[in-house]
């Protein structure tokens, strides 16, 4: 790990998460972190259902990463279903909330500190339909599990793929978001207000006296 944090603070985008990955703490990106800012401003311009789209969209690669690595576990999977039938208005929040914190559940389980991750990166993927604010723990988490599970030659090429999925991944959603056939919950139709992340900001900029 030591070539790895040497590899992410030669990169200025990536010189915070090497100082995480030193002091040894469990998450390697945040909020704050700088090679997330260009994607945060992406989300905080969606609309709910895209967001939503996006995050669920993105949530398939760790699922199927958690799904090959652990072929006899349904939970990645079964909670990738029930959110999106969450999101199309087919079950309620209890049923889908079961399968989110059950995924949330096997990253205490798994010995591998990127699969945790990774298993964090679909839960927060899922719940985005509850909230958009955990839209962003997915790529938090992803790009966590990324570095963990990547050497010095290969992390930051894989961490600059990704996060140009991320933009690449949220243009696709924002088309299909708003197919005339594409099923919503009543929920995430009657929602117009500036999503969850763009309200964040907004509280931050115009703190109450």
């Amino acid at each position: 790990m030591d070539n790895t944090a040497v590899a992410l603070e030669q990169h200025p985008l990536f010189a915070d998460a090497a100082e995480k990955l030193r002091r040894g703490n469990q998450l390697l990106f945040s909020r704050e972190s700088l090679c997330l800012q260009p994607l945060l401003q992406c989300i905080r311009l969606q609309n709910r259902r895209t967001l939503v789209l996006w995050a669920l969209t993105c949530a398939e690669g760790p699922a199927a990463s958690l799904q090959a690595r652990y072929p006899a576990d349904p939970r990645p999977r079964q909670a990738m279903e029930l959110a999106t039938a969450w999101a199309a208005g087919t079950i309620k929040m209890p049923i889908a909330k079961k399968g989110i914190l059950s995924v949330h559940a096997m990253a205490r389980e798994v010995a591998s500190p990127a699969d945790a991750a990774l298993c964090h990166a679909v839960g927060h993927g899922c719940a985005a339909v509850h909230t958009e604010a955990h839209a962003i723990g997915l790529p938090i988490y992803e790009l966590t599990a990324i570095v963990r599970s990547s050497d010095e030659t290969t992390c930051i090429p894989a961490l600059q793929q990704q996060l140009a999925n991320y933009e690449k991944t949220m243009l696709h959603c924002r088309r299909e978001a708003e197919k005339a056939t594409r099923p919503w919950a009543d929920f995430l139709c009657r929602d117009s207000r500036p999503n969850a992340e763009a309200r964040r900001l907004m509280r931050s900029n115009h703190p109450r006296p």
